[in-house]
């Protein structure tokens, strides 16, 4: 590696940490200013707050990872063009393209930290900030899907639950139906449903069960009744933050469970899983881009520069969250929603490396 190619290589990590050292300090402040009342008057224990400031620092740093390194790129880009370095480093003979390897070096080393981070240190950490967030701030409000639950607990077996109230442990409107061969065997009613922790039983309210005859139905029913059944209640509601908390492996066989069992959130769980991949292939694009905006010495200075490269950092912002939604609250795919903004800004960093090329 020549000496140009260490000189921008260094300060593209250097400038990059030096931002997450900047930035991430600054958000832990804000987020505690937010929450130092309600700490306070819930009296959390010292060594949970600084865990949970912990888990908030990576949480922060994985979601805001890419825009991290978009800002720093232009910013220390910016400075070279000002001090009319790119001009000398193209004038000796260096093309565009080869100008750019050291960045794509270093796009590469932040790449790999950003698939350890998603893969291995996000997920720990996002377990530590939620169950945190939902005990303390929330007070395990929403903390699990509890309203209108209709799920496939096995092969031949579907529940549905109107409403399931966690602290008691009692549910309303429950219905289970039974198939064979793809033909209803029986099917079961109960006002409400109560879970008892002390023998892992269920008991039943207002129990109807209809049993299906080649020429008659049988009925039983019963004011009360006391059951087993094959699922626990985390299998029936699980936490809505789930996919976030678990390894690659487990979150796929994970949403393949979800899947099998009709959950509502599949779509969000996905996305979750997908961008453990798009997030360091944008890191790449962007930062295509961001050598594209800033290689070249505008009137202005470096300030002309951070104003467009932050534009379209909101822009991106803008069109991930908007494709997120979609695909959580509709049966848009997830995995275009993920993609999608990758693609078109790859589409603009061609654009804009061509233009800067020139």
């Amino acid at each position: 590696m020549k000496i140009l190619d260490w000189y921008i290589l260094k300060r593209y990590l250097l400038t990059f940490f030096m931002m997450l050292l900047l930035f991430i300090p600054i958000g832990i402040t804000v987020h505690l200013a937010e929450k130092i009342g309600k700490i306070l008057e819930n009296e959390v224990p010292l060594n949970e707050v600084l865990l949970y400031l912990l888990d908030f620092t990576i949480y922060f740093a994985h979601i805001l990872f890419p825009l991290f390194l978009f800002i720093s790129v232009i910013w220390f880009t910016s400075k070279l063009a000002n001090n009319t370095e790119v001009i000398a480093f193209l004038s000796s003979g260096v093309s565009f393209y080869r100008f750019l390897r050291p960045y794509m070096i270093g796009a590469t080393i932040v790449g790999i930290l950003a698939i350890v981070l998603g893969l291995f240190l996000a997920p720990k950490a996002s377990e530590g900030f939620n169950n945190f967030s939902y005990k303390y701030f929330k007070r395990n409000k929403g903390v699990v899907e509890n309203t209108n639950v209709f799920r496939q607990i096995n092969d031949n077996d579907i529940i549905y639950v109107s409403y399931f109230d966690v602290k008691r442990n009692k549910g309303s409107n429950f219905t289970l139906e039974h198939f064979e061969d793809d033909q209803l065997k029986y099917k079961m009613y109960a006002s409400n449903i109560i879970y008892n922790e002390a023998d892992s039983t269920y008991t039943l309210t207002n129990y109807v069960k209809r049993t299906i005859g080649e020429t008659n139905d049988e009925l039983e029913i019963l004011k009360k009744k006391d059951t087993v059944f094959s699922f626990e209640v985390d299998d029936l509601i699980p936490e809505i933050f789930a996919a976030e908390t678990k390894m690659y492996g487990d979150l796929k066989r994970f949403i393949a469970k979800e899947e099998s069992r009709g959950s509502s959130n599949v779509g969000r769980f996905k996305l979750v899983l997908y961008r453990k991949w798009s997030l360091p292939v944008s890191v790449f694009i962007l930062t295509l881009i961001a050598v594209a905006v800033s290689s070249i010495k505008r009137r202005g200075g470096m300030g002309v520069n951070l104003a467009l490269g932050i534009c379209i950092a909101m822009v991106f912002v803008f069109f991930d969250k908007i494709f997120s939604v979609m695909a959580e609250q509709s049966n848009f795919s997830p995995i275009i929603a993920v993609w999608f903004p990758n693609f078109i800004f790859s589409i603009l960093a061609i654009y804009l490396l061509y233009n800067a090329k020139r």
